[in-house]
């Protein structure tokens, strides 16, 4: 998306405002936002990022907790995968990612763009393709262990052919998955998944990216070129669009944002921006009377998936340091941000042992930070089936003792 510039804002929000009507919009703020559960979360959204990483539960289970508090973990598992009546997908957003089944039609852009590149990460082989085709459509759906198996015995990257040729067909849309089983997808038909009026839709690129962009502005309130560039990932080194790619501003105008200006203020200067008139008063509205949640985000959540817009809005610098050698990382492998009072105020790199949470590696950014770590803590450990923490670093090491306090009041 180039940019081009912004027309003048209609409206002047504060730092603080705008990050207010950010969490908000996340479904993190107020009783409201728990509607609707998690159907309701993930249309909020727009998109869950999946991973294979399980520290306390996996990534797209945290989003749920994060936003509905202790839910049943299989009850999140079956609003994501209903084998009876599918509500959601799997497809390249953000990155992998589980979808309302009612945005089929708009990734019709990414699915043309991978037809008319011809390849992803692996070279497919059209023979094999149609026998893969051949067998989901006389057997139905089928995982890659029913195809043959994923991998050739190799490291993770060392797909079989069949394992390359059915990811491909999911890429081009010829297969979909709308669920899984045991953690491994399962492929079918589009034709025996949507309903017609989905899979029969013809979309140009400019109406899937005007309607991406309007799902990005709803699901963070206010969003800049580079959010709108960053939630759906659009830009991904230049390959997912033609060459008349729009811009940012028109496919913003063109979804009904109106231009906003966040103000100067302790963590940068001012800032143009776009924001969805039907969703910025109803989100500052809440703001006044919701109450803000308290809880530990996957390092994977939507509201720190792009950095720089963390660092802009939190003043919080946040990254995965899964894929850093251990002796490389700062603050651990999973780093879950601890979210308290509409502020990132610390982190968390937790591993469990039996019955056992563990604090690897704590970090409190303020004094005030003891209790609602704590507290957290001893929520996500109650979630998982865990009744013991146990810390063992803490930074800074003099709030140790005061956060053991406040575990100590929270029965953990």
């Amino acid at each position: 998306m180039a940019g081009r510039p912004l027309p003048s804002p209609q409206l002047t929000l504060s730092q603080d405002e705008a990050r207010v009507v950010t969490l908000c919009a996340q479904g993190l703020v107020g009783a409201e936002a728990r509607r609707g559960g998690v159907p309701g979360m993930l249309r909020r959204l727009g998109a869950v990022q999946l991973d294979t990483i399980s520290v306390l539960a996996r990534s797209h289970e945290l989003v749920a907790y994060a936003r509905l508090g202790a839910i049943g973990r299989q009850k999140v598992e079956r609003a994501y995968w209903n084998p009876a009546r599918p509500a959601a997908f799997e497809y390249w957003s953000h990155a992998a990612c589980i979808l309302p089944l009612e945005e089929w039609p708009y990734y019709a852009f990414r699915r043309r763009a991978f037809r008319e590149r011809g390849r992803r990460w692996h070279q497919s082989h059209p023979d094999v393709c149609e026998n893969v085709l051949a067998r989901i459509r006389a057997e139905g759906p089928l995982t890659t262990r029913e195809l043959g198996g994923a991998k050739n015995g190799g490291p993770w990257w060392d797909w079989s052919d069949a394992k390359i040729a059915v990811e491909w067909l999911l890429d081009t849309g010829d297969v979909i998955c709308a669920r899984r089983t045991g953690w491994r997808r399962v492929y079918d038909l589009p034709e025996r998944v949507l309903p017609a009026e989905l899979l029969g839709a013809e979309l140009s690129d400019e109406e899937c990216l005007t309607r991406l962009a309007g799902v990005a502005a709803r699901a963070l309130g206010v969003v800049t070129h580079s959010d709108l560039a960053d939630y759906h990932r659009v830009v991904y080194g230049g390959s997912y669009l033609r060459e008349q790619q729009l811009t940012a501003a028109g496919s913003a105008a063109a979804a009904g944002l109106v231009p906003v200006e966040i103000a100067a203020g302790r963590r940068g200067p001012a800032v143009r921006a776009w924001a969805d008139p039907a969703v910025l008063q109803p989100a500052r509205e809440a703001a006044r009377r919701g109450r803000h949640r308290t809880t530990l985000l996957s390092p994977f959540d939507s509201l720190v998936w792009h950095r720089k817009r963390t660092l802009r809005v939190f003043g919080f610098e946040h990254s995965l340091e899964a894929y850093v050698p251990q002796a490389k990382r700062v603050h651990g492998y999973f780093t879950m941000p601890l979210l308290a009072g509409g502020q990132l105020l610390g982190r968390v790199d937790p591993a469990r042992s039996g019955a056992t949470l563990i604090a690897r590696k704590l970090s409190l950014d303020t004094h005030r930070a003891a209790e609602p770590m704590a507290r957290a803590l001893a929520e996500a450990a109650s979630w998982v089936g865990c009744d013991n923490i146990k810390l063992q670093q803490v930074e800074p090491p003099q709030l140790e003792q005061r956060l053991r306090e406040a575990l100590a009041t929270h029965g953990a």
